[in-house]
């Protein structure tokens, strides 16, 4: 049986970070409305995303660390979410939220799904049935080398991002992207080496250091830098840029210093509010003197 559409409203609400449910909101956008999807779901790994920031030497609680040394620390901030669906709710959850994003990516329009190396495969295939094999584009593997070593197996230090277009013809800015350094550049000329390479679909790109600038304290943060390649080449100046699994707020943070309209979506409270202040913070710094 068929549901009645919803009724769809009559604005967007660009540069916005919406609390809500992102089926429930995204059902009330018009059609053909955005040009870039960029989204980074729950990855289904079965367990509760948490991470704990501290500051060593404030308050009553202590740790053991090298060297038997003992130190106070106070905990600033604790946030957390669940990641345990069974893959058959997961892909259903996700799909119904794919749907939704090819209704409202116009004819032109990308969409951008990171997602890892466990659930890609069904989330291809899902992607496959939805937007048609024909505008899959990319499967992008952002590499990095971060944490710990596996006893029994090569350790997983990559996540993947799938590239699928909506129609036949879709945003791809060669000259927007920034080039790299040829691993031997006297093998090219220097003309070659000096101009540098487009990079290809592995990206070897950091995750985002636990001291560094852009830390927010949010679990799976990405950094702006992955961010930033995905937006310039895939929008332009005006286009609008939404992620509504919008988790720290890069998406937004990135697309506001790109001169992009932005949507953020999410309902889990403590990422809006640190995606609120964040984007506070950079509209902040961008009309300063």
């Amino acid at each position: 049986m068929l549901l009645p559409r919803p009724r769809q409203s009559k604005a967007l609400p660009i540069g916005r970070v919406v609390a809500r449910d992102n089926l429930t909101e995204l059902r009330t956008w018009p059609d053909e409305s955005v040009d870039l999807i960029y989204i980074d779901p729950p990855f289904n790994t079965g367990a509760r995303r948490r991470l704990r920031s501290i500051r060593l030497n404030v308050g009553e609680s202590e740790r053991r660390g090298f060297g038997g040394r003992t130190y106070k620390y106070s905990v600033s901030s604790d946030m957390s979410y669940a990641d345990d669906k069974t893959l058959d709710a997961y892909l259903e959850f996700l799909s119904v939220r794919l749907e939704q994003a090819r209704r409202i990516l116009k004819p032109t329009g990308s969409i951008y799904v990171h997602i890892d190396a466990r659930v890609v495969h069904h989330v291809r295939f899902a992607l496959d049935r939805i937007f048609g094999p024909e505008h899959f584009l990319n499967e992008i593997i952002w590499a990095y080398d971060f944490g710990g070593r596996g006893r029994d197996r090569w350790a997983p230090k990559h996540d993947n991002i799938l590239w699928y277009a909506k129609g036949d013809s879709w945003t791809f800015l060669r000259d927007e992207i920034e080039r790299l350094p040829y691993l031997a550049p006297q093998l090219v000329g220097p003309e070659k080496a000096a101009r540098g390479k487009l990079p290809t679909d592995t990206w070897w790109m950091t995750i985002v250091p636990t001291n560094g600038k852009e830390r927010t304290g949010y679990p799976t943060q990405k950094p702006e830098r992955l961010l930033e390649r995905i937006v310039r080449a895939s929008s332009r100046r005006g286009d609008v840029v939404v992620d509504f699994f919008a988790g720290s707020g890069t998406t937004g943070v990135v697309a506001e210093k790109l001169g992009r309209r932005w949507i953020l979506i999410d309902e889990n409270p403590e990422a809006v509010a640190v995606m609120r202040a964040r984007l506070r913070r950079v509209r902040a710094r961008a009309t300063s003197p």
